[in-house]
C-alpha cells in the first residue's frame, strides 16, 4: 500500500509542472492559486465535519496555518513567480531538486533525524539524475537572461516547501491529516489573497482549459497531492519521504513529450533511471539473512 501511494503521490506531483504551463495564458497565477487553495480548504473542511472529526485547539491553529503558507502559499507562489520573471523552467526544476537536501539537512537539527550513508547517497543520486534530465532545458535556456531577484525568489520558495516538509513531523502531527489539511488550505488561501489584492491581480478568462486546471489543481494537486505528502512524511524520515521529489522532473519531461512533442534524449533517460535508483537507495528496507 505504502508502495502504491508513493506511484500516485510521485505521479500527481509532477503535473504540477504540466497545470503550471496551461494556466499561464488564462489566468494570473496567484490568483489561481488562491482559488485553488479555497477549494481544497472547502473540500477538507467538508469532509471533517461530514465525519465528525475532532479539531485542534485554537492555539494550535497557527503553527497549522503556518504550515499551510510554507508548504503551498509562499512555495507555488515563488515558483510560479520566478518563471513568470525569467528563470528557465529547467532551472527551476533544477532549484526544487535541491529540497529533498535542504530537508535532510534540516531535520538533523530540527528533528534529530540522522539520515544514513545509503540515505544520502540516494539523494546525491537523486540530484544527479534530475539535472541530467534537465540538462537540455538547462543548455536551451543558457542564453536567457534573469536576474538574482528572480533566482532568489525560486530558492526562497524551495526554502519554504522544505519548511513546510519539516513542520508536518512536529506537534501538529497529533492531528488528523485532513483536519490539517483544511486548516493548511486556509492558510494558503489567505496568503495568496493578500497578494491577489497587492498585485491588482483579475485575469480570468473562464475558458475549459482553465476550468479544467482548477478542477485538477485544487482535488488531486492540493487534495491528493498535499495529503500523500504530509501523510508520508508522517510516517517516516521527512528525507526519505522529500526523496520521492527526484521524480517529479523526469516524470514531468515524460508528460510534456505526450502532451506537447517535448523530445527526449538519451541523457534524459538515463537522468530519469539514475534518480530512480536514488529513490530506492533511500526509501528500500534491506534485510539481511544470516
Amino acid at each position: 500500500m505504502v508502495l502504491i501511494l508513493s506511484v500516485v503521490f510521485v505521479f500527481v506531483w509532477s503535473t504540477g509542472f504540466t497545470v503550471g504551463k496551461f494556466i499561464l495564458p488564462h489566468a494570473d497565477t496567484t490568483l489561481f492559486l488562491m482559488v485553488r487553495t479555497a477549494i481544497a480548504a472547502a473540500m477538507f473542511t467538508g469532509i471533517a465535519l461530514w465525519l465528525r472529526l475532532p479539531w485542534p485547539p485554537l492555539r494550535q491553529f497557527p503553527r497549522h496555518l503556518l504550515a499551510g503558507v510554507l508548504l503551498q502559499g509562499l512555495y507555488l507562489s515563488g515558483t510560479y513567480w520566478a518563471i513568470g520573471h525569467g528563470v528557465p523552467p529547467a532551472i527551476m526544476a533544477l532549484l526544487g531538486a535541491l529540497q529533498p537536501v535542504f530537508t535532510a539537512v534540516l531535520a538533523i537539527p530540527a528533528l534529530g533525524e540522522r539520515p544514513d550513508t545509503r540515505v544520502w547517497a540516494g539523494l546525491a543520486l537523486g540530484l544527479t539524475g534530475v539535472a541530467l534530465v534537465v540538462q537540455p532545458g538547462l543548455q536551451a535556456g543558457g542564453d536567457q537572461s534573469f536576474g538574482w531577484m528572480g533566482l532568489s525568489i525560486g530558492l526562497l520558495a524551495i526554502f519554504s516547501i522544505t519548511l513546510g516538509t519539516l513542520l508536518q513531523k512536529t506537534s501538529i502531527a497529533g492531528s488528523d491529516i485532513r483536519v490539517s489539511s483544511a486548516i493548511q488550505n486556509m492558510g494558503s488561501m489567505v496568503f495568496t489573497a493578500v497578494f491577489v489584492v497587492l498585485l491588482g491581480e483579475r485575469h480570468w478568462d473562464g475558458s475549459l482549459a482553465l476550468w479544467g486546471a482548477l478542477a485538477w489543481a485544487s482535488f488531486v494537486l492540493s487534495g491528493v497531492g498535499a495529503f500523500l505528502l504530509v501523510w508520508l512524511v508522517r510516517r517516516g524520515q521527512a528525507a526519505k519521504a522529500s526523496s520521492l521529489m527526484f521524480l517529479a522532473p523526469p516524470l514531468a519531461a515524460l508528460q510534456a513529450w505526450f502532451l506537447f512533442g517535448d523530445r527526449l534524449g538519451t541523457i534524459q533517460i538515463t537522468g530519469f533511471a539514475v534518480a530512480l535508483m536514488g529513490v530506492v537507495l533511500c526509501n528500500w528496507r534491506w534485510k539481511v539473512r544470516v
